[in-house]
């Protein structure tokens, strides 16, 4: 699925993958999150080589350093939106009040602070699609990888998100997207085409 790709992000960077279904572009941030593993080749995070992790240790890095967005949102059904959000920093060792304030402060942001108490069932799409962006940014992780952020959201909402990767390109977080958004593309500092799982 992913065939010699050979890439760097750099902090603070913000890099789009484009190309065609099926192509590789999620497999490639399954990849990088330690969700999947690759066959061979190496995968550095922040100089620390991370592919030959144990489940264990990917994990617990993964809930300090990388902030996933899914396509499919994956949010805990029979947690509320701002359990969903606050979920990651408890489990980081945040203090409940502390990760409450986070999780609404984002949800707030988000301008879906209103839904707060709902379940994801309860949700639209594209409200659940900004509650599964929150709780990716709770943590303020190194590197965000967001699997088509914006797929589900209107313009307007849209417009927000792309702020808010701003602000965190600013204060020197790396984001890999991956999209079919033109708009969403043009925003970042490189654009990459991936076909056939190479780039």
């Amino acid at each position: 699925a992913v065939d010699g790709v050979d890439l760097v992000v750099e902090a603070g960077e913000t890099v789009s993958v484009m190309g065609p279904s099926g192509c590789g572009k999620s497999t490639l941030l399954h990849l990088l999150g330690g969700l999947e593993h690759p066959d061979g080749g190496e995968i550095l995070l922040d100089g620390r080589r991370v592919d030959r992790l144990s489940e264990t240790a990917w994990s617990i890095l993964r809930r300090r350093t990388i902030g996933f967005v899914f396509q499919s949102f994956n949010l805990v059904d029979e947690l509320t939106a701002v359990e969903n959000v606050e979920l990651p920093a408890l489990l980081v060792g945040a203090s409940a009040r502390r990760a409450r304030r986070r999780a609404v402060e984002l949800l707030e942001r988000l301008d879906v602070a209103g839904r707060a108490d709902h379940l994801p069932d309860r949700l639209s799409g594209g409200e659940r699609q900004r509650v599964a962006l929150a709780r990716a940014l709770v943590n303020d992780p190194l590197l965000i990888l967001a699997d088509e952020p914006t797929g589900n959201l209107d313009s307007r909402a849209t417009g927000e998100i792309l702020r808010l990767f701003a602000d965190r390109r600013a204060s020197g977080q790396s984001l890999l997207v991956v999209t079919h958004a033109a708009r969403v593309a043009s925003t970042a500092d490189r654009l990459l085409t991936m076909r056939d799982g190479a780039l």
